[in-house]
């Protein structure tokens, strides 16, 4: 299938989570449709592999931990005082399943800290840096979950709840500055980090990601780029008029 062809030159995107799963798909999308990216990994391992694997000018990379402020906040400060921030992708995020009975303080720590805090500091920063510079684009991955709450995720859904929440308040509250803030809702989608949560169950990726795959009415999960195409689509211009929209992308299939 031919891709759409969007024009993001002269414009810089930061990506979380961006070393790996369809964080490294967008990043991909976006330097192929003319963009500088700067994509951010707490893991150092896997920023190198994905630059030796894109390998691309316009591509950099910081090691960044999202749930340290501190870290988020210097590393702002680190890219403004050498370019412009006009796109922000809010892709890191962490799932931490079971009943609230069996959830941790930490559980619940560590999944804000990712899942909500960090978009918090980031939408911060980069949308007084973006109103400066005439507009930008904002795009939190949330989750069809955090719409339509299923079982035994309570944890996860609540920060996915919080994040559609804090995109709806942006979405209107900046649109004036020509600052369009949305996001993308997904189901299940084949990436590394749902096929590592099935091993730490106990099961076999394949045999489960198989299974899910008969429980979409379009007969499969989704794919990265499935995920990407729409993330593109919204940074575009071709999205000017949506802003604070909630854009679930599940191939038909309901939480549950």
């Amino acid at each position: 299938m031919k891709k759409i062809s969007y024009d993001f030159k002269n414009r810089t995107a930061i990506i979380t989570g961006g070393a790996q799963g369809f964080g490294l798909d967008i990043a991909k999308r976006f330097l192929q449709s003319g963009a500088k990216v700067i994509i951010w990994d707490s893991d150092e391992k896997e920023l190198k592999k994905a630059s030796k694997l894109i390998n691309d000018q316009n591509l950099s990379s910081e090691v960044v931990d999202v749930s340290d402020p501190k870290n988020v906040d210097d590393t702002v400060n680190k890219i403004i005082s050498k370019t412009k921030i006009d796109i922000l992708i809010n892709n890191a995020g962490i799932i931490r399943r079971g009943k609230i009975t069996e959830a941790t303080d930490d559980d619940f720590k560590t999944t804000m800290a990712v899942n909500i805090e960090a978009p918090f500091r980031l939408c911060r920063s980069t949308i007084s840096i973006m109103a400066k510079n005439g507009g930008g684009s904002i795009v939190n991955i949330a989750s069809c979950w955090g719409l339509n709450p299923g079982p035994d995720h309570p944890i996860y859904i609540m920060s996915k709840a919080a994040l559609a929440s804090f995109t709806q308040c942006l979405g209107r509250d900046h649109a004036h500055q020509n600052i369009r803030v949305n996001a993308v809702c997904p189901n299940e989608v084949n990436t590394p980090m749902i096929r590592t949560g099935f091993s730490i169950r106990g099961l076999d990726p394949e045999k489960a990601i198989k299974e899910l795959n008969d429980t979409v009415p379009l007969g499969r999960i989704a794919e990265p780029d499935d995920i990407s195409d729409v993330i593109l689509f919204l940074a575009s211009d071709e999205a000017r008029y949506m802003c604070g929209s909630l854009v679930e992308v599940n191939g038909g299939k309901p939480v549950s």
